[in-house]
């Protein structure tokens, strides 16, 4: 925990040198001498990094992924991760999983999870009360 304080007593500080900005470009750069109590949060093998950053790309370039629908008469993601796939870091088929009645109710199992967080995230913030309250008729 006392590690995790260091690592935000370090962010901050980043922040504020920034104008209370905390840039990523600057994370890096403070990061990068191994005495950096950042350093061990980066991958430093450019080859593993490249790696990494082509899957994110990959990740990217699938959830941007749209295609129009006639019978919705608007846009839609043409792949859906469901939290079972994460494991992997698997995608399916929207259009399959809305037909798939297991399927189906996972996806709605990880919206309503989603949505929780989204709650938790927001909690404190009054103007969204009525958007909390409706969260929770869903849920029931």
């Amino acid at each position: 925990m006392k590690k995790q304080a260091n690592v935000i007593a370090v962010l901050r500080q980043i922040a504020d040198e920034n104008d209370g900005i905390l840039m990523p470009e600057k994370v890096v750069e403070a990061a990068r001498p191994a005495s950096s109590i950042l350093h061990s949060k980066f991958e430093w093998n450019n080859s593993k990094a490249a790696q990494a950053f082509r899957l994110w790309q990959a990740r990217q370039l699938i959830r941007v992924c749209v295609e129009f629908i006639p019978q919705s008469k608007r846009a839609t993601e043409v792949f859906v991760s469901l939290t079972p796939d994460r494991k992997s870091g698997g995608y399916r088929v929207q259009t399959e999983v809305l037909s798939d009645r297991q399927m189906l109710a996972q996806l709605l199992a990880d919206a309503l999870a989603e949505l929780e967080l989204f709650r938790q995230k927001y909690a404190r913030l009054k103007e969204l009360a009525a958007v909390f309250a409706a969260i929770r008729r869903v849920r029931k």
